[in-house]
C-alpha cells in the first residue's frame, strides 16, 4: 500500500501553497497598484500646486501679460516641464507659456474659476485641449487679497502612467518569483513531510502481514519523528509479544508431547499386564511380580503429576515461601540417611561432610529439602560403585551458604550441561537403559526453587569422572545463634 501521487499530500500542499501565494501576491499587487497610482497623482498635484504658487510669486506684481511676463512663463515652463496658462477674472485665457499656443482667448471652466477666485487650488484631468491626457491644477493669480485671475499648470499623464505601468510590471515579476520560491519551499516542506509518512506507510504494511523486522529511519525531531519512534517501539513490543507467543505455543506443544509420552509408557505397560492377567496368561506364582511392576508404574505417574504441578506453580508464582533459619547440616544428614539404602544397592557410599560452624540458611525448609532431595536422587541414580559427598559451608563474603553435591558418576557432556535445566530434558544419549526412566523435571524444579530463594545453582561435570552441583542460598547471619527450626542432625 503506497500513496497515490494524484491524491498525495505532496500534491495537495504544493497546489494549496502556490494558489495561496499567487492569490496573496495578486491581491497585494492590486492594492499597491491602486494606492501607488493615487499616491503618484496626489504627489504630482501637490508638487504642481507648489510650482504654481512659485509662478504666482514671480508675476504677482504684474497685471498685464507683457513680453517680460511671457518670458517668465516660458522660463517656468522649461524649469517645471509644465504648460502654463494665465486666465482673468472671467476665465478667459490671456496668455500661455507656449508661443504657438492656440488656447488663448478660450475660457476656463466656470467651476474652476469660481473655486480659484475663492482662494482654493483646483486639481482635474483634461484631454480636450491637448493631444494627450493632462493633469491640471489651478491656483489664484494675485497679491494678498487682490486677485487678478488664475494660474493653470498642465503636466502630461503619460509619464505618470508609465511609472504606474513599471510598478505593475515589477509587482508581476515579484509575483512570478514568489511563485517559484514558494514552489521550491513548498516542495521541500512537502517532501520532508510525505517522505516520512511513506516510510511509516511502508512499515505499517509489513506490520499488517506480521513482518516485524522493518524499522522506520527518521532523524527529524518533530512530531513525525516522535511518531516514528513510537511506531518503532510498538513494533519491538509486537515482535517481542509475537516471539513470546510462538515460544509459549512451542513450549505448550512440547509440554503436551512430553507429558503424553511420559504417561503413555507406564499406561501401556500397565494395560499389557492387566490384559495378560485378565486373559489368564500369567501363572499364579508370577502374578505378584506383575503387581509390583504396575504399582511402581503408578508411583511413577504420581510423581510425574506432582512434579508437573510443582513446576506449574513455580512458573506461575503461586508458591509462597516460609522464611526461616534452616540448619543445612542437619538437613543434609537427614537426606544422607534417607538415600543411603538405595545408594548401597548400587555399591555407592554417601558421605556427609560435617562443618563445625553448622551454617544456617535463610530459606523455606520444605522447599530447600525438595531441592537437595532432587539433586541427591540424581546423584544416586547415575553413580554406581562410587561415592557421593554432601557438604555445606558458610561464605560470609558472598552472604550465602554454599551447598555442594558431588558424585563420581557417569558425568554430563559439555553440550548437555546448558540444557539439563529445561523441562523434560533427559541426559540419556548413550546411557544404559537402567539409567532411564526419570521425568526430566527434577532439575527444572531445582532451578525454579533456587531462584525463588534468590540464590543460584550451577554444575561442573566431566564424562566418566562425575558431576558437582553447587547451590548458593542466602545466609541467615542476622541471628547466628538462634536455635534452628529444622534440627535433624540426629535423625537415624
Amino acid at each position: 500500500m503506497y500513496l497515490n501521487p494524484n491524491k498525495s499530500i505532496l500534491r495537495k500542499m504544493l497546489t494549496s501553497s502556490i494558489v495561496t501565494v499567487l492569490l496573496g501576491l495578486c491581491a497585494v499587487g492590486l492594492v499597491i497598484s491602486l494606492f501607488a497610482k493615487g499616491y503618484i497623482v496626489n504627489s504630482k498635484s501637490n508638487e504642481m500646486i507648489r510650482q504654481a504658487k512659485q509662478v504666482n510669486l514671480a508675476i504677482q506684481n504684474q497685471t498685464d501679460p507683457s513680453d517680460r511676463f511671457k518670458e517668465q512663463l516660458r522660463f517656468f515652463d522649461q524649469a517645471f516641464d509644465s504648460r502654463i496658462w494665465i486666465f482673468d477674472l472671467n476665465g478667459n485665457i490671456v496668455t500661455t507659456s507656449s508661443k504657438d499656443e492656440v488656447n488663448v482667448g478660450k475660457v476656463v471652466s466656470t467651476d474652476v474659476v469660481n473655486q480659484v477666485l475663492n482662494g482654493e487650488p483646483v486639481v482635474w484631468k483634461q484631454s480636450e485641449a491637448f493631444k494627450e491626457g493632462m493633469l491640471s491644477i489651478a491656483v489664484p493669480w494675485g497679491k494678498d487679497n487682490d486677485v487678478y485671475g488664475g494660474i493653470v499648470l498642465h503636466a502630461p499623464l503619460k509619464g505618470m502612467n508609465e511609472t504606474i505601468a513599471q510598478l505593475r510590471e515589477t509587482i508581476l515579476w515579484v509575483t512570478l518569483l514568489g511563485i517559484f520560491f514558494s514552489f521550491g519551499v513548498s516542495s521541500y516542506l512537502s517532501w520532508s513531510i510525505t517522505r516520512p509518512i511513506q516510510e511509516i506507510d511502508k512499515a505499517a504494511a509489513k506490520i499488517a502481514v506480521g513482518d516485524y523486522s522493518e524499522r522506520i529511519q527518521i532523524d527529524s525531531k518533530d512530531e513525525i519523528g516522535e511518531l516514528a519512534i513510537t511506531i518503532n517501539y510498538m513494533v519491538e513490543q509486537l515482535a517481542r509479544v509475537d516471539l513470546e507467543k510462538r515460544q509459549l505455543n512451542q513450549l505448550r506443544h512440547d509440554f503436551l508431547a512430553n507429558v503424553s509420552h511420559e504417561l503413555r509408557t507406564p499406561l501401556t505397560a500397565m494395560r499389557g499386564f492387566l490384559e495378560a492377567l485378565q486373559d489368564g496368561l500369567i501363572e499364579e506364582g508370577a502374578r505378584e511380580k506383575y503387581y509390583d511392576i504396575m504399582y511402581n508404574e503408578t508411583l511413577h505417574m504420581n510423581r510425574l503429576v506432582d512434579d508437573i504441578t510443582d513446576l506449574m506453580k513455580l512458573e506461575n508464582k503461586e508458591i509462597d515461601l516460609v522464611w526461616l533459619a534452616v540448619d543445612v547440616q542437619a538437613m543434609l544428614s537427614k537426606l544422607t540417611f534417607k538415600f543411603q539404602p538405595e545408594a548401597e544397592l548400587r555399591g555407592t557410599v554417601i558421605h556427609c561432610l560435617a562443618d563445625e560452624n553448622s551454617p544456617q540458611a535463610h530459606a523455606d525448609p520444605d522447599r530447600l529439602e525438595q531441592i537437595f532431595n532432587n539433586l541427591i536422587k540424581n546423584a544416586v541414580k547415575f553413580t554406581e560403585n562410587g561415592t557421593i559427598e554432601l557438604k555445606a559451608m558458610a561464605v560470609p563474603s558472598e552472604g550465602c551458604v554454599l551447598i555442594t553435591v558431588t558424585d563420581t558418576g557417569i558425568g554430563i557432556s559439555p553440550e548437555d550441561q546448558g540444557l539439563i535445566w529445561e523441562r523434560f530434558f533427559k541426559v540419556e544419549r548413550g546411557r544404559p537403559v537402567k539409567h532411564k526412566g526419570s521425568s526430566g523435571l527434577g532439575l527444572a524444579i531445582v532451578r525454579e526453587l533456587v531462584e525463588l530463594h534468590h540464590g543460584s545453582v550451577r554444575v561442573r561435570s566431566e564424562l566418566g569422572i562425575g558431576s558437582a552441583f553447587e547451590v548458593r542460598i542466602p545466609l541467615y547471619d542476622s541471628r547466628q545463634y538462634v536455635q534452628p527450626l529444622v534440627n535433624l542432625a540426629d535423625v537415624g
